[in-house]
């Protein structure tokens, strides 16, 4: 079944294997409701996988906004194995799924969490996306503000202020085009304490997401 025709015509999630220079890699989509105005490519960090409760929470939410959502599981997850799970692997597996979301036709925001959100950071410039969304980056190890600043394109980071890879008050100066975003308490999966519900944190990074995308497609 085609994934581009279910992410155009509203059909629920399908799973899309599909070959990558590096090996199998998957894409599950979640179709805009109605016709879609952008789409959301999303990979995972390297501890979790697209189960990951932010993206799930934003495969859930984003696609009632007009945006497709898809979840990109790197081969080297999908094999279960480490073999591949190297900056260069993973850039080119991303590199390799990029013409799925591309060829919707609407603007795409390259993005995901922690490691994923690194392979968007070194790709975005090149295969044109639209925007960069970084859910928990790496900023001391092995992300690094270079890389961070390097993405030529809007970016919104969402970082916990309990972050031990990076707390958002360990960010440099962002320029005009990088806007941060805090979850309180929040450490590197935006695991809280309890007096903080799941629900709560949740809440925030999509409604976060979903206003700065709305605000890139209104700047097209």
């Amino acid at each position: 079944m085609s994934s581009n025709a279910n992410a155009r015509t509203g059909a629920p999630p399908t799973m899309e294997r599909v070959p990558t220079p590096v090996g199998t890699a998957g894409i599950t989509w979640y179709p805009a409701h109605g016709t879609a105005r952008a789409a959301a490519l999303l990979g995972h960090g390297s501890a979790t996988g697209v189960e990951s409760p932010d993206l799930q929470s934003l495969a859930a939410s984003l696609p009632r906004r007009g945006v497709t959502v898809a979840l990109v599981t790197q081969p080297y997850r999908l094999s279960r194995t480490r073999t591949g799970a190297d900056e260069a692997s993973l850039d080119a597996a991303w590199t390799a799924l990029w013409p799925r979301a591309a060829d919707l036709g609407v603007p795409v925001i390259s993005g995901g969490r922690s490691a994923g959100s690194q392979v968007a950071c070194r790709t975005a410039q090149r295969l044109g996306a639209h925007a960069v969304l970084a859910l928990a980056y790496p900023l001391l190890g092995p992300g690094s503000p270079a890389e961070l600043l390097a993405t030529g394109r809007p970016t919104l980071v969402v970082q916990g202020t309990a972050d031990p890879f990076g707390r958002a008050d360990q960010f440099p100066a962002l320029p005009a085009g990088i806007e941060l975003v805090e979850v309180p308490a929040a450490n590197h999966t935006y695991g809280t304490p309890n007096a903080i519900p799941r629900s709560v944190t949740m809440d925030l990074i999509t409604d976060a997401t979903a206003e700065w995308i709305e605000r890139r497609l209104e700047q097209a």
